[in-house]
């Protein structure tokens, strides 16, 4: 048990939040960074215990293509101002966790201009990978190398050069040494050297008592990257997928399955969120947006880490607008929000939900159990040392019934109202409000606390735009976003690249979904199966060619083709593969990130 187990998130993008420009002109440092320092009580009052930061070092834009590991981006101001933000933050009992951008640099990286000015006689020319001096780019270097999602900008590190992981470890001592930080949030993990992340756990764990390693992961095995030996936990898309759509789809079998799908992997402590810096807001996710209510206390109740993004808890928006995330990493002024915990109904909520999961131990360590399941209605149990706690949401409009099997007490009381139910016959009888949830817990047992108002807005009129408008849309959206990459634009976030794949990763999950039927169907196949021969085939989307994947390749030598194929034919093995999950894969076009997804069926 460590402080990462209990820990509720609080997750802020500071260049965003503080109104930094988006180019970094290397001047005098603007310390924007103090102006964060209120909304340490802010994170406090709602609940929160932890924060993750990021990115916050020397970087050209948006802060994933580094300068310097060493020095706070001079747009935040300087080692000064991080050294007491984090110690402010710890004087409030809240962890601080820094963005750690390992897997690739930027180009003014001192590494790399090293290489730009001595060619081939550099000492870091093996530092990145694939470095060609018979190639050229866009930047007329007079040197092709290998970058990350495509972009020139994002110059991938060779992490099995030791090099560079004694470079990298090293960094994290210094940031442990100068500015205490709590650990580490792993970029784009996903696509990392597993020999490297051992190596930076083995750095963690030297450097401080419980120093936690959390990757950003999009899809495939978590169980893969979360074990002893390299990462504590890991982004749960997977869930962050199924919260919205189960309530926008009226399903709550996607959530349940999701839940039973990430239980099979272990227990793995996986970082939950609905929103963050690379995917929309929630609030603009919601077709109901009462529904901000249910979908947040099972934020706060199912099994895994809770994260609330930064203005989320005000329920504001925030669409991505074709190649730019800008506006889902607003500034804001924390004045224009005072009295929110009073004020604001999502806050309200926000702020209890952050209490009521401080003050009980089974949502942090208890197993779980599903008591009732239908489309609009969800129940489930997390039991502790004979407590048992149970959550109730509906994502209905309308009030519903729920008789449950309750444990030991002899009454229980629900946390977000204040109601109290009198166990009979070892069950309760309670009604739950449309779009709305709570959390019961035995009476006497927690503190007692204010009831909020659940239902935090009406339902908006459903969106009347066309199926042939979203098409439309659509490719107007695409065309856009090809006409700035042959512009050689500036990415909007090198992240975005993956994440927007997140709204409809996992859709295995979510075709294992029935409507109608509280069942699992397991597939009595192995992955294993589709090995039988030395060759197989898949069905491509419309426009692909056929591709004949060969299995006596390793996933490193296969192609992009063919890794898309070998992921789709592991796919067939477990049900049906729609034109959806079709879509994901080949959506996905980054080789390493395909190798790992292709090997977390083995």
């Amino acid at each position: 048990m460590s402080w990462y187990n209990e820990a509720v998130f609080y997750h802020i993008y500071p260049l965003g939040l503080t109104g930094a420009p988006k180019q970094n002109e290397y001047g005098e440092p603007v310390h924007r960074l103090n102006t964060l320092l209120p909304w340490i009580d802010h994170i406090k009052e709602i609940g929160c215990t932890a924060l993750y930061i990021g990115p916050l070092f020397e970087s050209v834009g948006h802060g994933y293509e580094t300068t310097d590991y060493r020095k706070l981006d001079s747009r935040l101001g300087d080692n000064k101002d991080l050294k007491n933000f984090v110690a402010a933050c710890h004087e409030k009992e809240i962890k601080v966790i820094f963005d750690g951008v390992f897997n690739h640099t930027g180009r003014d990286f001192f590494a790399f201009k090293d290489i730009q000015e001595k060619r081939q006689n550099s000492p870091y020319v093996n530092w990145y990978c694939n470095v060609n001096f018979s190639g050229n780019t866009e930047y007329n270097d007079g040197f092709s190398y290998e970058n990350w999602g495509g972009y020139n900008l994002l110059v991938k590190l060779n992490q099995r050069n030791p090099d560079v992981q004694n470079y990298i470890c090293d960094v994290i001592r210094f940031w442990v040494s100068e500015f205490d930080v709590d650990g580490i949030r792993l970029d784009a993990a996903d696509v990392l050297d597993f020999d490297f992340m051992k190596q930076l756990r083995r750095t963690a764990e030297e450097v401080k008592p419980d120093f936690w390693l959390m990757g950003e992961v999009i899809h495939g095995d978590y169980s893969r990257w979360v074990n002893g030996s390299t990462l504590h936990s890991v982004t749960n898309y997977a869930l962050h997928k199924a919260l919205y759509s189960g309530h926008n789809d009226h399903n709550y079998f996607e959530i349940a399955h999701t839940v039973k799908y990430l239980l099979n992997m272990g227990d793995l402590d996986l970082y939950n969120f609905v929103d963050n810096h690379d995917v929309e807001r929630i609030y603009t996710k919601l077709s109901n947006k009462a529904h901000f209510a249910p979908v947040h206390v099972l934020l706060y109740t199912l099994p895994g880490v809770p994260s609330i993004y930064y203005g989320s808890e005000f329920g504001i928006e925030g669409k991505k607008e074709r190649t730019s995330d800008d506006s889902l990493r607003p500034a804001l002024n924390l004045a224009d929000y005072a009295d929110a915990v009073e004020k604001n109904p999502c806050t309200a909520l926000v702020a209890v939900l952050g209490k009521v999961r401080q003050n009980t131990p089974a949502l942090n360590y208890g197993s779980y159990a599903e008591l009732m399941l239908t489309n609009r209605q969800y129940a489930f149990a997390r039991d502790l040392d004979g407590v048992r706690v149970i959550i109730t949401v509906n994502n209905d409009d309308n009030a519903a019934s729920m008789d449950l099997a309750a444990g030991n007490a002899a009454e229980y009381v629900g946390t977000l109202t204040g109601e109290k139910v009198s166990v009979e016959n070892g069950r309760i009888h309670v009604t739950v409000a449309g779009n709305s949830g709570n959390i019961w817990v035995p009476a006497g047992d927690m503190p007692e606390y204010k009831p909020v108002e659940i239902n935090v807005k009406m339902p908006e009129a459903a969106d009347k735009t066309t199926e042939e408008d979203k098409a439309e849309q659509a490719k107007e959206e695409a065309a856009a976003t090809v006409a700035e990459q042959k512009q050689n634009a500036v990415p909007a976030s090198h992240a975005q690249e993956t994440a927007a794949n997140a709204d409809s990763m996992n859709e295995t999950v979510a075709a294992a979904a029935n409507s109608s039927d509280n069942t699992v169907n397991t597939s009595e196949k192995t992955a294993d199966d589709t090995e039988t021969s030395t060759t197989a085939a898949t069905e491509p989307a419309s426009g692909k060619s056929v591709v004949t994947v060969d299995w006596s390749k390793s996933p490193e030598d296969m192609t992009v083709e063919e890794l898309q194929a070998g992921i789709l034919a592991k796919m067939a093995n477990n049900g049906p593969v729609t034109d959806q999950m079709k879509k994901t894969v080949y959506d996905n076009i980054w080789h390493d990130s395909l190798v790992n997804w292709l090997k977390s069926f083995h």
